[in-house]
């Protein structure tokens, strides 16, 4: 399978099958914060919303729930659920389901810089992200 730089396929390559990943949740507030900064910065893999709009979920490589400690976050183990690479708007125009239910896309798959999001780069973005919700709520 040819990948590109970002972990995606290839456009004409063959599909490959939805892969397995864990998901990191993170309230809203502070997971915006770390989109913006992984998007300017580092880059960000496909992320979710959940029905509320009260937490964020990254997508990030199987097994980072093994090790995962950032306080204020969560990261579970999806099962094998998981978002196929390089998936594209299908042909009604309409994006791929998300892996998990009652979720939709805030970043899409593609329109996401990597297939999931590196764990060491969003402990970082979540870090700087609860920095900058302190400093500017002490400024209120």
């Amino acid at each position: 399978m040819s990948r590109g730089v970002s972990g995606f396929a290839e456009p004409g390559a063959p599909p490959e099958p939805a892969q397995p990943c864990d998901l990191v949740t993170v309230p809203a507030r502070q997971g915006l914060e770390a989109v913006d900064i992984l998007r300017l910065r580092d880059g960000v893999g496909p992320v979710l919303h959940d029905g509320g709009c009260d937490t964020l979920g990254f997508l990030v490589p199987p097994g980072t729930a093994d090790g995962w400690d950032v306080p204020g976050s969560a990261c579970t183990q999806t099962y094998g659920c998981g978002v196929e690479p390089g998936a594209a708007y299908g042909s009604e125009g309409a994006l791929p389901e998300p892996p998990v239910t009652g979720t939709g896309w805030l970043v899409p798959p593609d329109g996401a810089y990597a297939a999931a999001t590196d764990p060491a780069v969003l402990r970082k973005a979540l870090g700087e992200a609860a920095r900058t919700i302190e400093a500017v709520d002490r400024c209120r």
